[in-house]
């Protein structure tokens, strides 16, 4: 049990890693924005490349950090029936919609997106805009990249489910523990 920990624990941290680094980004994409806003009104121009890079740096930022919401609990949830459930109720929800919906999903992700990377490295994919960004086929690869940081997430959770479910949740730090109802998110107090 405590190997599961140690895996549930480095996907965790890897995906909190990952999070943290390209939260900047979006610091750097609201600057781009704000440029691009001041070129366009301020002086009626406007650079096709910086455009490009607007939406590439949005598109690399939310397809990354996809694992660390999820780690976060983030994602879309039915929290009338989950918030106030039992920590085995959780555990059980959990372990059951990762592995007949989440990891299905990002294999298809991954089945499906694997030949669209490819071709796009193939040629060299560029901008489709005249003046844009090249190397299209980098921000195409961030598909393949979302399928994997998901799918070791929810690996984590199923593990995690499987600790509660075996009564080892002990074995994980409070901040990967699930939640009673009564206390504050993440405290993992019991």
């Amino acid at each position: 049990m405590r190997i599961i920990a140690m895996i549930v624990k480095s996907i965790s941290a890897l995906n909190t890693l990952i999070g943290n680094v390209f939260a900047w980004l979006s610091l750097a994409i609201v600057v781009l924005c704000f440029a691009i806003v001041v070129q366009r009104y301020l002086f009626s121009t406007s650079i096709i490349w910086m455009r490009d890079l607007y939406v590439w740096m949005n598109g690399a930022l939310f397809t990354a950090v996809a694992g660390f919401a999820l780690l976060r609990g983030d994602h879309v949830r039915v929290d009338i029936l989950y918030r106030p459930a039992s920590r085995r109720w959780k555990a059980t929800v959990d372990l059951i919609g990762v592995v007949l919906f989440l990891l299905p999903f990002c294999w298809l992700v991954w089945v499906y997106g694997w030949p669209f990377v490819v071709r796009s490295w193939r040629i060299y994919e560029a901008s489709p805009n005249i003046g844009g960004m090249t190397h299209y086929y980098i921000l195409k690869t961030f598909i393949l990249g979302f399928a994997v940081l998901v799918a070791l997430q929810g690996i984590a959770m199923a593990l995690r489910s499987v600790l509660v479910l075996r009564g080892q949740e002990h074995l994980l730090p409070a901040n990967l523990r699930y939640t009673a109802q009564d206390e504050e998110p993440g405290t993992g107090a019991v």
